[in-house]
């Protein structure tokens, strides 16, 4: 289990409304959780029907002439 440092801040009843992490754990949390969006994406296209090279530079070449008009 990842180890997170945490300060919890209270409000004047003594209730917690905030947590405050350091920004080098921040940036890993952000790291993991970017990487298990890719691994579900990834796993999503994966499936996904393949296009020949043929059929991907013309596709490709829509996309491009689309941005261009």
């Amino acid at each position: 289990m990842l180890n997170i440092n945490k300060s919890i801040i209270l409000d004047e009843s003594q209730k917690p409304i905030a947590v405050q992490i350091p920004i080098k754990e921040f940036e890993h949390l952000e790291e993991i959780i970017e990487n298990y969006g890719l691994s579900k994406l990834i796993d999503d296209v994966s499936h996904d029907e393949r296009l020949s090279v043929k059929d991907a530079k013309k596709h490709y070449q829509s996309l491009k002439q689309n941005v261009e008009s």
